[in-house]
């Protein structure tokens, strides 16, 4: 097992994704179980009509509970290895058990055969268990990635759409232009980096979910950009804003500002007519704590 193991993490750790850091315990995963469960296999008596399911993989886990390798499959998505870098691992587990066996053999037998079958048989298993999981997760990620891309638009479109019906009008003050500039501006730039999530999407179809890039910034800022885009979407609503202490923060301001918009909307919408929805953000000397608050109808529990 030792020896295994050992090829294994050197094997995964070659193949991992560029810049992944990624630890040894990482590395080795379930590969432990996997055998286990491999060599556990092997020494089940297996009947004609289970052997034909499991080529088939339909083989069910009676336990209920889920395989080592659906767990893997699941854990190696979530570290942005590729589909091909999956299966790979268990091509180069097979190659390295059977020769580390095959020397030992001293006759060719047909236990020997039969062995030799259940193993191949049993990888087979894991990795089709684990490819299940592994597209399984791919799909959910890429599910709610276009969902929250096609929901988050909304709002600085919102904003465009009603920077527009603004200029529009004959006695826009022309001493506004420059603040309605800017708001156009930065749901321009928050469009672009949704624009740019779905171009990276496409190339590495969100292994490793939504990119974020942490700048030095104030939060106030960010909250402030936020309120605008939740009152264009909501121009009946009253939202207020406060602040105090030190809002500075190593943080995404586009995903910030998604968060903090969507939060607002949210409770926009459900809040009842005639009561504000208000937003405090707190500077303390550990963190910036941001509160959304209104009034309005239970959620039913």
């Amino acid at each position: 097992m030792t020896g295994i193991l050992a090829e294994w993490t050197a094997f995964a750790k070659k193949t991992a994704p560029a810049g992944a850091a990624m630890t040894e315990l990482a590395l080795t995963d379930h590969a432990e179980a996997i055998l286990c469960d491999v060599a556990t296999d092997i020494e089940t008596h297996q009947s004609q009509q289970q052997q034909f399911e499991k080529s088939q993989g339909d083989e069910a886990d009676e336990s209920g509970q889920e395989s080592a390798a659906a767990i893997h499959g699941r854990l190696r998505q979530a570290s942005n290895f590729s589909l091909l870098q999956l299966s790979s691992e268990f091509r180069a587990l097979r190659a390295t058990v059977l020769r580390r066996w095959l020397p030992r053999v001293q006759q060719m037998s047909e236990t020997t055969m039969q062995e030799m079958v259940r193993f191949n048989e049993a990888i087979d298993q894991a990795l089709a268990e684990s490819i299940v999981t592994y597209s399984a997760r791919a799909d959910r990620t890429r599910d709610l990635f276009l969902a929250v891309l096609g929901h988050d638009l909304r709002a600085p479109l919102a904003t465009v759409s009603l920077a527009g019906d603004l200029l529009a009008r004959p006695d826009f003050p022309i001493d506004q232009l420059a603040t309605l500039g800017r708001r156009v501006k930065r749901s321009a730039m928050m469009m672009g980096t949704m624009v740019t999530d779905l171009l990276g999407f496409t190339r590495l179809q969100m292994g490793a979910g939504m990119p974020t890039t942490r700048t030095v910034l104030d939060a106030g800022e960010v909250c402030g950009a936020a309120v605008a885009d939740a009152r264009a979407m909501y121009p009946g609503a009253t939202i207020v804003f406060r602040k105090a202490g030190d809002l500075a923060g190593a943080f995404d301001a586009v995903r910030l500002q998604q968060l903090v918009t969507n939060l607002l909307i949210n409770a926009a919408q459900y809040s009842a007519k005639g009561c504000d929805v208000t937003l405090e953000a707190q500077g303390g000397p550990e963190a910036i704590t941001l509160s959304i608050s209104n009034f309005g109808a239970v959620i039913p529990e």
